[in-house]
């Protein structure tokens, strides 16, 4: 039983044996399949380094291919493009983008006039090139009354601004200098020191010591003037610091109130003052004019409060204001009314610091104001017009600039002198008689339009033409020029343009003819037209003999 237990045991020893050893042997050839079919690790695979195939010869160089010449557009290409780009020019425009509308429009322009064709050879390229000239234009019109076109005249904030804003501590020792200097000072004014005074003569010491430089050196322009205006007018003299407290002498000063120009007259007090206000122009920004009418408007508050502290409350706030505290304290007196708080703020600081002003400009030394090289005085001519006229076309014939001329009539808030009034136009002294002579060429009624241009030296007619949107053609035309003229250096040129909504078309047998498609202005008044040519054109456009002038008029 014992023998038969041990082989019953052994024999299954040796079936688990062969078991295992079958599955074993099984694994491995499974493993050696394994390792014949699958891809070896990346981890570890070898990199294979391909070799590099040979190169291939070099096919030889083929025949360059001849470029083919550009086909021009045909016109009505040329038109539909130019179109084109002037509707993304009225797109920009309409969305308030206007310096890319500008480039849109000169673009819908340089395809006119730098295109294959001329222009005068074709009515459609004809019409088109009016269109958008016309159009384009009539734009230029809507942008300026909505005043981004010729932008209105740049303005300066009114320097009382800040200072009404400024709360300053009183300095003891510059208190008792400018008393101890006040003893000693002339005045038309009476000057008192009082502690707002005192107070604003640190401000203007210390921080806002620049402003009063600032004034007191354009003050040399308008002191003249100013001086003569108010003895004319029978009022102290001293009163000139009150325009230096209200504008630092700026004609452009605008508060935040909207008081406007050197002594800052609200619209409503500059329309009762008789200083006209329209589009064109306002008469608070005219230095002469304005300081007249404070001078009598100052006047008449002084024949009404008795008190000259009182009539420049009055100025500020306006009579009602003081006259109404006045009577609800009883007190005519500005130290008394400024004591009880019934004057607005601004007023009760308006006094102080134009007695602050006068102090300091009255003794300059004490205040560091002794070193200040004042502006020389503006002087001018004036020439009286009744037509209006663009600025640029006043600078190119009297050889000066537009912002010159700004400067010298600061009333006009465009670059155009009024419509429908006459108007005295200031120029640089000593042009009056040349601006008259040179502008002579110029219809009256075109004066807004048409422009003068200088030549400069290699200068053609297509150049000058592409600057003015216009053609060649025409400034030939209007100065008596054959088409291939050459321009001399420093010669002037009449550039035309047409007042908008005026449309001319070309006639066929003027373009059959070959002759300009755009009339001109006054043809038969050729001998008004200055040449630029050394000798006398061979005919004119009118057909008529022309009077030859060189330009400038005194060239030999």
């Amino acid at each position: 039983m014992r023998n038969l237990m041990i082989l019953l045991r052994y024999s299954r020893v040796t079936w688990l044996a062969v078991v295992l050893s079958s599955l074993l042997l099984a694994a491995c050839e499974q493993t050696k399949d394994s390792e014949e079919t699958l891809p070896a690790p990346q981890a570890t695979a070898p990199t294979l380094v391909a070799k590099a195939p040979a190169p291939a010869p070099k096919p030889a160089p083929a025949p360059a291919p001849v470029a083919a010449k550009p086909v021009p557009p045909t016109i009505e290409q040329l038109i539909a493009r130019a179109e084109a780009e002037y509707l993304r020019g009225k797109s920009n425009y309409d969305a308030g983008h206007l310096e890319a509308a500008k480039d849109n429009f000169d673009t819908a322009f340089n395809l006119l006039v730098s295109g294959p064709y001329d222009i005068q050879s074709d009515e459609r390229l004809q019409n088109e090139f009016e269109h958008i000239v016309d159009a384009t234009h009539e734009l230029e019109l809507q942008a300026l009354r909505a005043g981004d076109g010729f932008t209105e005249q740049r303005v300066e904030p009114a320097p009382i601004d800040e200072a009404n804003s400024i709360t300053f501590p009183v300095d003891p020792s510059i208190k008792a200098k400018a008393e101890a200097e006040l003893a000693h000072t002339r005045s038309d004014l009476p000057l008192m020191l009082t502690d707002p005074v005192a107070a604003y003569i640190n401000y203007f010491s210390t921080r806002a010591h620049g402003t009063i430089e600032r004034a007191l050196i354009r003050r040399g322009r308008y002191a003249d003037m100013i001086s003569r205006v108010l003895r004319e007018e029978g009022v102290p003299q001293d009163l000139v610091f009150l325009a230096q407290a209200e504008s630092g002498f700026e004609p452009l000063a605008l508060s935040r109130m909207g008081a406007r120009g050197m002594w800052q007259f609200m619209p409503a007090d500059g329309h009762d003052a008789g200083l006209r206000r329209n589009w064109w122009l306002d008469e608070r920004q005219d230095p002469e004019k304005s300081t007249r009418a404070a001078a009598r408007l100052l006047k008449d508050l002084h024949n009404q409060f008795g008190d000259w502290y009182l009539a420049m409350a009055a100025y500020n706030s306006g009579p009602g204001t003081v006259q109404r505290a006045v009577q609800r304290t009883g007190y005519a007196d500005f130290w008394e009314l400024y004591k009880r708080n019934v004057l607005p703020g601004e007023t009760r600081n308006y006094v102080p610091i134009i007695l602050a002003m006068t102090i300091m400009a009255k003794n300059p030394t004490q205040y560091g104001l002794d070193h200040l090289a004042l502006d020389p005085p503006m002087l001018f001519d004036t020439v009286r017009i009744h037509y209006p006229i663009d600025l640029r076309l006043v600078a190119e014939c009297t050889d000066t600039s537009a912002a010159a001329l700004q400067q010298l009539n600061p009333s006009l808030l465009r670059m155009t002198t009024p419509k429908d009034l006459d108007f005295d136009l200031h120029l640089p002294i000593g042009t009056a008689e040349r601006f008259q002579k040179t502008v002579e060429a110029i219809p009256e009624e075109m004066r807004v339009y048409w422009r003068y241009h200088r030549v400069e030296s290699g200068e053609n007619l297509a150049e000058i033409a592409r600057r003015y949107h216009t053609t060649a053609a025409a400034i030939a035309e209007v100065n008596n020029l054959e088409a291939n003229a050459v321009l001399e250096p420093d010669s002037r040129l009449i550039i035309r343009s047409r007042r908008p909504g005026v449309r001319r078309r070309a006639s066929k047998s003027a373009t059959a003819s070959g002759r300009s498609a755009i009339p001109s202005t006054r043809e038969t008044a050729c001998s008004r037209w200055p040449m630029t040519l050394a000798s006398p054109p061979k005919r004119c456009a009118s057909g008529t003999g022309c009077k030859v002038t060189r330009w400038p008029p005194d060239a030999r």
